[in-house]
């Protein structure tokens, strides 16, 4: 490798690693730090996190159980908040927080608005009933005071509304704060109440470890949104349960810390001596301390009411992680049956395979055979064993026409040849087809038909029919479609009829006819019995058709050559025996040539059949 290429390969390495630490990075969930939770709970009055969660549960719930238990914990989460804000606006009542001098000032400010608003309202109301009795004059200047009154009204709303801002800046006006959360949480959960919860379609019930995985990971992930609210349902529990213990003994010494609430508990409500005589501020201060706790009182039933809403949202979680659980079981199970069904499909396949192999080594083909046989048995095992596996772990295609339509287009188009050789054997097995042993040539190829399948026909090479015709031993294999897309010919009637040819050359000044004459006979007996029957023959492979002036008979034909004249004999004589014929022809020949002492040169031609 080049150094270019080295600093290339560098250089793409660097830039993945930073594109897979990128994505990893945005990948993370931003979470608040530990102070700014604390901060930001300190900040909030009433705790609203829990509907939220519930409501984001509530989109995850994909059966009626779930649904029912997602409701279940709404409501109850519900009922806790209204409990919250309730303890909250008392709490802001009984222990107002020490203001700043700043926020004293705009406390004042408030106090002063909403004063000179109640007032203007109580105009306003006057004047409204005033112009809805009089009439006239009287009526109209009512409705001028009417509309000014209206106008001063609308200003001291916003003069309200912008002290209670300046004072929520300074860290007062924590029960308006509790008051307008109230109000819209009740806005919220009127909302709520009147929607329709949307909750999603439950999983289909699909085959296929993928699938399976899936079910699996969206289980999984509703499990770890459920486990954290349950545990924040029992944190909250046990944080009232503490709460209420403190502020319980937070009374009692309070009580106790009291002489006037102490001697009340020991008289049970008589008058104590030490109430006599006290002067205004005393009784003022006794009374505030007195009714500040009181107020702590109503606390603890409210405080118990929602531990025990806290407990209940608990074990309805807890319940909805059973539910999530016993279905994760359920799918993890059919995870493990479709891995038993895998690996027992490959344990079945290599079975076979073992048997297979065991059983054709008992068998007797050849050699080649036994092979070619395991290779393709072998391969049809594997191929079934991994489309069966494959079937397990992604399951069977949703839209399983149109899969087995496109799959049969494409098997169709793959296995074109195999098709279409299927097909060319019905026609070969026809009228105008050929048999074994016949004489055929397909595609350039001569040769003697000596196998016939349904996919292809095996020829065993002969060479052209101008040789001698001799096997060259090759065999060869020619796929059946030839005899629809292409063509053959078939050299073979029922006969196996060839013509074959005598070669005589006479020199020069040499009489050939009475040797001539004697050839012909010769000719004439040894083949008169074959072409009577190669005419019947050619005759009936004719049918109703006119062959004109088909003759078997032989012929003679002489031409001039360079140096004597050349006599051609041709006759017709069965393939399996023209060998024969011709040897016996040629001795003759020789015999009759050497009786009259000529000099010649003889041959023999074999000549494409005679057709129909």
């Amino acid at each position: 490798m080049r150094s270019s290429q080295k600093i290339a390969a560098v250089g793409l390495t660097v830039a993945l690693g930073a594109a897979i630490y990128g994505i990893v990075l945005l990948g993370r969930t931003p979470t608040l730090s530990t102070k700014r939770k604390a901060a930001a709970a300190e900040a909030t009055p009433v705790d609203q996190t829990p509907l939220k969660t519930a409501q984001e549960l509530a989109g995850l719930a994909d059966t009626a159980d779930e649904q029912a238990l997602s409701k279940e914990a709404i409501r109850l989460i519900d009922h806790e908040l209204d409990l919250a804000f309730e303890s909250a606006r008392r709490d802001a009542e009984t222990h107002p927080p020490d203001l700043s001098e700043e926020a004293k000032k705009f406390e004042a400010q408030l106090e002063k608005a909403q004063a000179l608003q109640k007032a203007d309202q109580a105009l306003v109301d006057h004047l409204t009933a005033e112009a809805s009795k009089a009439g006239g004059k009287a009526e109209e200047q009512l409705n001028d005071r009417l509309d000014e009154a209206k106008e001063q009204l609308e200003s001291d709303d916003d003069e309200v509304d912008d002290a209670t801002q300046d004072l929520t800046r300074a860290g007062g006006g924590k029960k308006q704060r509790i008051e307008q959360l109230e109000e819209e949480h009740k806005a919220t959960s009127a909302e709520v109440d009147n929607a329709v919860q949307k909750y999603p379609s439950p999983l289909p019930d699909q085959y296929g470890l993928v699938h399976q995985y899936k079910q699996w990971a969206w289980l999984h992930q509703k499990q770890q949104k459920l486990t954290p609210a349950r545990q924040a349902a029992e944190s909250a529990a046990s944080s009232l349960t503490k709460k209420h213990d403190a502020l319980e003994a937070q009374i009692e010494a309070a009580k106790r810390a009291s002489p006037d609430l102490a001697a009340h508990a020991k008289t049970a409500g008589a008058p104590s001596d030490r109430t006599v005589g006290k002067s205004h501020e005393e009784s003022a201060a006794a009374v505030a301390r007195m009714k500040q706790i009181v107020s702590d009182q109503k606390d603890l039933p409210n405080l118990d009411r929602r531990t025990d809403y806290e407990r209940q949202l608990a074990a309805v979680y807890a319940n909805w992680s059973d539910l999530v659980g016993a279905r994760q079981r359920a799918v993890v199970r059919q995870i493990l049956i479709g891995l038993v069904v895998a690996l027992a499909i490959a344990l079945v396949g290599l079975f076979f395979n073992t048997w297979l192999e065991k059983l054709l080594s008992k068998t007797s083909l050849d050699r080649r055979q036994m092979q070619t046989l395991r290779a393709t048995a072998q391969v049809a095992i594997q191929v079934a064993a991994v489309l069966l596996i494959l079937l397990v772990i992604f399951g069977p295609p949703n839209q399983l026409g149109t899969f087995l339509g496109l799959a049969g287009a494409g098997l169709t188009v793959a296995l074109k040849d195999f098709i279409v050789g299927f097909l060319g054997w019905f026609v070969l097995m026809g009228r105008n087809g050929i048999r074994l042993g016949d004489w055929v040539e397909i595609n350039g190829v001569t040769g003697e038909v000596i196998e016939i399948g349904l996919f292809h026909t095996v020829l065993l090479e002969t060479g052209n029919w101008t040789d001698s015709g001799h096997p060259t031993g090759r065999r060869v294999t020619f796929t059946n479609s030839y005899a629809i897309e292409g063509h053959y010919f078939n050299f073979s009637t029922s006969g196996q009829w060839l013509w074959d040819e005598l070669q005589v050359v006479f020199p020069t000044g040499e009489d050939p006819y009475p040797v001539i004459e004697a050839l012909q006979k010769r000719v004439l007996e040894a083949t008169q019995e074959h072409a009577k029957q190669a005419a019947q023959e050619l005759k009936s492979a004719a049918g109703n058709r006119d062959i004109g002036l088909f003759s078997a008979e032989p012929s003679v034909n002489l031409k001039p050559v360079l140096g004597g004249i050349e006599l051609s004999i041709r006759y017709i004589t069965q393939a399996n025996q023209r060998s024969q014929l011709r040897n016996k022809l040629n001795q003759a020949a020789v015999e009759l040539l050497g009786r009259r002492g000529i000099k010649a040169s003889t041959t023999s031609e074999q000549v494409p059949p005679p057709s129909a």
